[in-house]
């Protein structure tokens, strides 16, 4: 009985220790690797995303580590970044904007990859299909280049004597071709002759408005890229200065004094990226999770700026608007 005995105490102080020693195992710390177009939008839809992850029970710096790269409206700089963090051997990268994920496919086809948001994946090829993406990234898509015409339309309620607009586009932005052809068929809908201005580079940005003045454009489209969001203030000066309602692809220029912006709801768009990168931290194959599009979208008019171009925003666009600034 006592040999019983005395194998039953080893047996549980060999088992309790075992479990102080597994107790004082260290947890595994994910890496998050998030390749950014800038800072200050960066900024702006990291929160919810980081909100979102603390609600799935990730704490940063006790079980998570995010990385943060900016490549500031330099695609060239891209594939650098991308292969940095191939070397950095992150456990998931997070990307925004149409022209990260592409560099991220060319830098490794193994560690998943989670698109926050960014123009049409199926069509330039950054997933096989939205129900069933292959490969290493999923994520959301945003809804494609009919949202270039809305906004037109909604340019159109705004200045209702709207006869002539210039489109601002950049050929680094990859889905810019798409957007423009769309844009350019719902004008010719609402009878609105469109200016096309191709903008290559940052010194390009002040003739590219002389032009549009000259022209007699009364109104301003703002392609999507990360050239423009780099160089998104610099844009809505120069907007301001030549006195054109215009419309932008994000909050951030609405809140840097443009006239309106229509967008997909960035904040939600983030928080689904941050649940599905729970899932493949827990083990889900990039693969096997549907890329998902947004389903609410936000409509944000700065009425000051209105008042100080002189426009006078009618009441039943005022009343569509999901967020005024005043």
């Amino acid at each position: 009985m006592k040999h019983i005995i005395g194998l039953l105490v080893i047996f549980v102080t060999l088992t309790a220790r075992g479990a102080v020693a597994d107790a004082q195992q260290p947890k595994k710390v994910a890496r998050i690797c998030n390749l950014g177009g800038n800072v200050s939008s960066t900024a702006e839809y990291i929160k919810p995303f980081q909100q979102r992850l603390r609600e799935l029970g990730y704490v940063e710096g006790q079980n998570l580590i995010i990385d943060y790269r900016y490549w500031e409206g330099k695609v060239e700089r891209l594939p650098e970044l991308a292969a940095e963090f191939v070397r950095l051997n992150c456990d998931v990268i997070v990307t925004q904007g149409t022209e990260a994920p592409e560099a991220v496919k060319n830098a490794t086809r193994t560690i998943p990859v989670v698109v926050t948001y960014g123009a049409d994946a199926v069509r330039r090829g950054i997933v096989a299909d939205l129900a069933r993406p292959g490969g290493n990234i999923t994520g959301l898509t945003d809804m494609g280049a009919e949202i270039f015409g809305k906004r037109l339309e909604l340019l159109k309620e705004t200045v209702p004597k709207l006869a002539r607009v210039a489109f601002l586009w950049s050929p680094t932005q990859l889905s810019a071709d798409d957007n423009l052809k769309e844009t350019e068929a719902v004008a010719r809908f609402l009878r609105i002759g469109l200016q096309s201005l191709e903008v290559k580079g940052p010194d390009d940005f002040d003739g590219a408005f002389q032009t549009a003045t000259k022209k007699r454009a009364q109104a301003l489209i703002v392609g999507g890229g990360g050239l423009f969001n780099a160089k998104s203030k610099r844009i809505v000066e120069l907007a301001a200065k030549s006195r054109l309602p215009g419309t932008y692809p994000n909050l951030q220029y609405v809140e840097a004094g443009g006239l309106m912006s229509y967008v997909e709801d960035r904040s939600e768009m983030f928080r689904a990226a941050a649940e599905i990168v729970d899932k493949i931290l827990k083990g889900t194959k990039p693969a096997d999770i549907p890329v998902d599009r947004p389903k609410k979208f936000e409509f944000v008019i700065n009425l000051k700026t209105a008042k100080q171009i002189g426009l006078t925003i009618p009441p039943e666009v005022l009343a569509r608007a999901s967020r005024i600034i005043r």
